[in-house]
């Protein structure tokens, strides 16, 4: 990128190289140099970067017919994925409602849990209530739900009001001695206090991601916290609005990461791996009893955006999840996972400086401590994530570290969710550049 160009970046003062090509797992800059894709920029591009049936699939739709606005038409490409996903989605969901990314998917199931709550009878029922460290988006909405405190410090005085409770963090609070299953349930009984607090008849959804992603580094919950938060929201008539926008589609190992918490949502957001990066897409997910609450009432749900729907858009997505369930990419997604997280361990668990390696199927973080018998974070003056990410992208591999995984100021963590069509070789050369990156950071501290 050059001094002269009229992009805005997302850093002002960096120096980014020129993607020029995609083949497989690896993403090509100008110069020629191959990049293993070991997060799929943002736990994105599920399927590598070449795919052809996704390909051709928005070649043939643009051919066919490029846009057409919801207001006055639906599409054949819209209708097709709306039907796969809701034949393969948990619970009673048999709504979508397509947007064009993970913050918009939030922003609807907010205000459409907002406005159920209206035609439902119960206008009083406003607040909404998150975990800390969580990361639900940067529209002000979604940002106003995350928990994540460095991203909303600056924005605060533009953001509603949202609560934010106990994150299921084992590695970070559960208490000497506590066994997982108490762990799990006191983390959910800090959900059922807020609600008691603020009052059930005021409390409108709680939000979660099943597996927490950027922001804690693909921290799954203990077994039975979601059988406790469901009961919970159950009782005290709460929504549950699950953030599958970076966890979901494959990523954890099932199609829609909470099956493997044995519940289902009111809500469901998904986005990222929808689309694989092919097209910009989103969805969010209803139950049949939130849909039909609007319809029989004012018919309209208040919401919209222009490109709600797109057809392209659609049709990459329906290519997408057809190639994860006909090539039963989502099982392999889980075998994969657990060859990178024996690699993981066998090379990373006994390193003075990782506290903790967590994850499920192709979403896996390492945690880096200064300390492992204290499980201190490193001072956050030493930057540690971002020198990380440099040195790994420098022996050619794409990982996502990010800093403040404590408390949004301290901690560090790596997060790595690599195409789930990598081979166990693509994958030992992707360990061994990230031990090699690894080695010269912690060298230099």
């Amino acid at each position: 990128m050059s001094n002269n160009s009229h992009v805005f970046p997302r850093h002002c003062h960096s120096d980014l190289p020129v993607a020029a090509g995609g083949d497989g797992c690896f993403l090509i800059d100008r110069d020629g140099k191959r990049y293993f894709d070991g997060s799929g920029g943002a736990a994105v591009s599920c399927l590598g970067h070449s795919n052809s049936r996704v390909a051709q699939a928005v070649k043939d739709q643009v051919d066919q017919l490029a846009f057409a606005h919801t207001g006055f038409f639906t599409t054949e490409p819209a209708e097709q994925l709306a039907d796969l996903l809701i034949k393969h989605a948990p619970g009673r969901l048999d709504r979508v409602y397509f947007v064009s990314g993970g913050s918009e998917a939030v922003e609807s199931a907010m205000k459409l849990a907002r406005q159920f709550h209206i035609e439902n009878g119960e206008p009083g029922r406003r607040a909404v209530i998150a975990r800390r460290q969580s990361y639900h988006g940067n529209t002000l909405g979604a940002l106003a739900a995350g928990g994540n405190e460095w991203r909303r410090e600056q924005f605060a005085p533009l953001l509603m009001d949202a609560t934010h409770v106990d994150p299921c963090y084992e590695y970070a609070e559960r208490h000497e001695g506590e066994s997982l299953e108490d762990y799990g349930q006191r983390a959910a009984q800090s959900l059922e206090d807020e609600i008691l607090r603020l009052g059930p008849e005021n409390v409108m959804a709680f939000l979660a991601e099943p597996v927490v992603g950027a922001t804690l580094g693909a921290v799954p919950p203990v077994e039975g916290y979601f059988k406790r938060i469901r009961e919970i929201c159950d009782q005290y008539g709460v929504l549950l609005i699950l953030d599958e926008v970076m966890c979901g589609m494959g990523r954890t190992g099932h199609l829609f990461a909470c099956d493997a918490e044995g519940i289902a949502p009111d809500i469901l957001c998904i986005a990222k791996g929808l689309g694989a990066g092919y097209q910009p897409i989103g969805a969010m997910l209803c139950t049949n009893r939130i849909y039909d609450a609007i319809a029989a009432g004012s018919g309209f749900f208040q919401h919209g955006h222009t490109y709600i729907g797109h057809p392209v858009a659609a049709a990459a997505g329906l290519a997408v999840v057809s190639e994860l369930l006909e090539r039963n990419l989502v099982t392999q997604a889980r075998a994969r996972g657990a060859y990178l997280a024996a690699g993981l361990r066998s090379r990373f668990a006994q390193h003075e400086h990782v506290g903790d390696i967590r994850g499920r199927g192709m979403f896996w973080g390492v945690e880096f401590v200064a300390d492992r018998a204290t499980k201190a974070p490193f001072d956050p003056s030493k930057g540690l994530a971002g020198k990380l990410k440099k040195a790994a992208f420098a022996e050619g591999l794409i990982c996502y570290p990010m800093p403040g995984t404590r408390d949004g100021r301290h901690g560090d963590h790596v997060l790595l969710a690599p195409p789930f069509i990598a081979s166990e070789a693509e994958l030992d050369g992707a360990l061994d550049a990230f031990g090699r990156a690894v080695d010269k950071v912690m060298a230099a501290l």
